[in-house]
């Protein structure tokens, strides 16, 4: 009996030190260490039960400097490991709370999983797991940081209801396996940072879901399950469609991230998108999907045909926030400006023809590709215009900091941001900027020539657009693109004229850029009757001269058109005083 006694209490005292060593390890564990290569799963969703179970396999690759014993893997707080094994063989795991903003309930469940063997450095080794449980609406990771309720509901929708289901993926919901440090909304941009850091490490990952559902009544209409990955495919078992059955697939995950709905959707097939679309918005689904076929020509002839079809699915509640992941766009549909639609479309096209690693390449030329869809609309002004709402943002952002500007410059540069205002907007206006000096044909020729895989340092599209100009803009990027210099601020600092033995008069107007990167600027001079416009490259911290013939007395000089952010846009006219002479 003592025997017996002693055995159960060394059983019990093996586990707790198992236990304590790897909760002790969690303290110093390198979550970051392995990348996900591969996703095979199947997932079954119960709607009536709010339910989502999870089997299938996995593949992680260690990509840090040291061998691994000690895996990490991560999903919502709402889901509950139930098993991780490797050849079939269960593995010991320990499964804990870890708080982070990276899912909605601002909290994940962790499983600390002790492996069969070290895995060296670039080695690989594959798992199979299972997990499951419930996804209710739930925004406490905003609401704790003083985000007002509805205003944190609209923004966190994500949920498993009866009548509809959607559900985004890393950075909203974790209902798949990640492994990250911890990312906090208060702490600046910190989730950005973590986001980014797993979009890059995951880009080439492939990752392929097969979606199941509960067995239907013989009159139920299936639901139409949609996703934004490739080859999606929507199938039925032993031909009824009692037992509703689909799959989506990302080859490869690039900056995609996961996302489905789920509801008895209508569908509103293009050429150019297919919009699917809930029974009370069926009109304005028509509207999108005749906006995209508008836009279409437009994109076509800016980024190449698309190489795969842009799909937008409708959300149940109004106020829901847009999202989108590549061409795939989850927005409410509701009858509205058509110019709107005509936006998002465009966005969306963009990315269906056009794709790159590089966040301010792959959203830089998406917005990009707005502005340009509002120049075609209205003209250039009211494209500038468009543009403008992105300005106040971007000035906040490129205040000074307390970082030292050498490291701030390196960190914050297109090429390394993970803040999605520069790599969206500040990026959109570069576009436009090298649009208005290498002109359209040189620009569109340099965007056919990129191959993503071709793309092996920052200084890859540089080459593409020089090779298509005889201008030297390794300045242009090395302010704007390869380190963060902040933004330029132009000011006319004299401006003199003269009036010709023609008649004409000849101006000479000194502009100073008193700020921290260069840019080619517009200068307009207008006069009774009219306007001329002129190009002026100003480097940052210096000056530039320029002489401008025009026919009848000048009036008025201003220096930029608002094309070109700028830090101070107060001193940027300057009114020429009456003169004779």
């Amino acid at each position: 009996m003592k025997f017996l006694e002693m055995k159960v209490l060394y059983k019990v005292f093996a586990f707790l030190c198992v236990l304590c060593a790897s909760v002790v390890s969690c303290f110093s564990l390198d979550r970051e260490a392995f990348t996900f290569t591969n996703y095979d799963l199947n997932v079954q969703i119960e709607p009536e039960q709010h339910r989502l179970g999870v089997r299938g396999k996995i593949t992680l690759r260690n990509d840090s400097q040291s061998s691994q014993k000690i895996a990490v893997l991560q999903i919502s707080s709402s889901l509950d490991w139930r098993s991780v094994k490797a050849l079939d063989k269960p593995l010991q795991f320990v499964s804990q709370p870890y708080t982070s903003d990276i899912d909605h309930t601002g909290a994940l469940s962790e499983a600390i999983v002790t492996l069969p063997q070290f895995v060296p450095p670039g080695g690989a080794i594959e798992l199979q797991i299972g997990y499951e449980g419930v996804i209710l609406l739930d925004a406490t990771r905003l609401t704790r940081i003083g985000t007002p309720d509805q205003t944190a509901k609209n923004t966190d929708w994500d949920q498993i209801v009866p009548s509809f289901t959607a559900l985004r993926g890393v950075g909203y919901v974790a209902w798949y396996p990640i492994a990250t440090e911890v990312a906090n909304l208060s702490e600046g941009n910190s989730l950005f940072e973590v986001l980014g850091r797993w979009k890059s490490r995951e880009a080439a990952s492939v990752m392929r879901i097969g979606f199941t559902f509960p067995t239907l009544a013989e009159d139920a209409i299936p639901p139409v399950t949609v996703c934004g990955g490739s080859e999606l495919r929507v199938v039925t078992r032993e031909g009824t469609s009692k037992f509703p059955w689909s799959e989506c697939s990302y080859q490869p995950l690039g900056l995609s991230v996961p996302a489905f709905a789920v509801a008895r959707y209508g569908v509103v097939d293009r050429p150019a998108i297919t919009v699917y679309n809930l029974p009370e918005h069926a009109v304005a689904a028509e509207n999108y999907a005749e906006a995209a076929e508008k836009a279409s020509p437009l994109i076509t002839d800016w980024f190449g045909a698309p190489h795969e079809k842009a799909r937008t699915a409708d959300l149940a509640d109004a106020d829901s926030a847009p999202f989108e992941s590549g061409s795939f766009l989850l927005t409410p549909l509701a009858e509205g400006d058509s110019k709107m639609a005509g936006l998002a479309a465009a966005h969306q096209l963009t990315h269906a023809a056009f794709s790159s690693f590089r966040p301010w390449i792959e959203e830089g030329l998406a917005h990009f590709a707005q502005a340009l869809y509002v120049e075609s609309e209205k003209g250039r002004p009211a494209a500038l215009e468009y543009m403008g709402l992105h300005r106040s943002a971007l000035n906040n952002i490129e205040q000074p900091t307390t970082a030292p500007r050498s490291e701030d410059a390196t960190n914050r540069s297109l090429v390394n941001t993970t803040n999605e205002e520069l790599y969206r907007s500040k990026a959109m206006c570069v576009w436009w900027m090298l649009r208005d000096m290498v002109g359209d044909s040189a620009l569109k020729k340099a965007i056919a020539a990129y191959r993503p895989e071709q793309d092996k340092e920052p200084s890859y599209m540089l080459r593409l657009i020089a090779a298509q100009t005889q201008r030297d803009l390794e300045w242009f990027f090395d302010d704007w693109v390869y380190r963060d210099r902040g933004l330029p601020d132009f000011k006319i600092e004299s401006a003199f004229s003269r009036k010709t033995m023609t008649g004409s008069f000849m101006i000479t107007i000194t502009v100073d850029n008193l700020g921290t990167a260069g840019a080619e600027v517009p200068i307009i001079v207008k006069f009774l009757g009219g306007e001329i416009m002129r190009r002026l490259e100003v480097h940052a911290e210096n000056r530039a001269v320029i002489r401008v013939e025009v026919p009848a007395t000048p009036e008025v000089i201003v220096v930029n058109d608002g094309s070109v952010p700028e830090s101070d846009v107060t001193n940027n006219t300057f009114k020429i005083e009456s003169t004779d002479k």
